[in-house]
């Protein structure tokens, strides 16, 4: 019993330094799976329908209202690179808050995005704040 616990915890360590080290490739595979039919492989969106996320001025200037549209979707006008979309989004409820966070990360770290790395704790407040509004910005 006392080497299946020494193990349990080896593998909790590895599995969150793993967390630390790694370029977000449990982001990059909900990113995939969750993101990627409508905003693409490489983050650029569908011309005129569906906005990019790589280079996106929205990330920037908005980015209390990403986990929420994560979570709860979007139905708007948006305006992204200084380009209005107005496609529906619909949200994904049965992410946790890790993997919004994760999926978050993926996305400040790739196609040239230079964004800061978002914390849990501040994404889990940001969804508690938009479960209390229909319009986090």
């Amino acid at each position: 019993m006392r080497n299946k616990i020494i193990v349990l915890c080896f593998a909790i360590g590895v599995f969150c330094f793993s967390c630390e080290t790694q370029t977000y490739e449990h982001g990059k595979l909900l990113y995939t799976n969750f993101c990627e039919n409508c905003h693409m492989a490489d983050g650029t969106g569908l011309k005129g329908l569906i906005p990019p996320l790589a280079g996106a001025d929205f990330l920037k200037n908005s980015p209390e209202a990403v986990p929420c549209i994560i979570r709860a979707g979007y139905k708007g006008k948006m305006t992204v690179n200084g380009k209005e979309y107005d496609t529906e989004m619909a949200g994904i409820e049965r992410l946790t808050e890790f993997e919004i966070t994760n999926i978050i990360n993926y996305i400040h770290t790739s196609w040239g995005n230079n964004l800061p790395i978002v914390q849990h704790p501040d994404v889990r407040e940001q969804l508690k704040a938009c479960e209390k509004n229909t319009k986090p910005f």
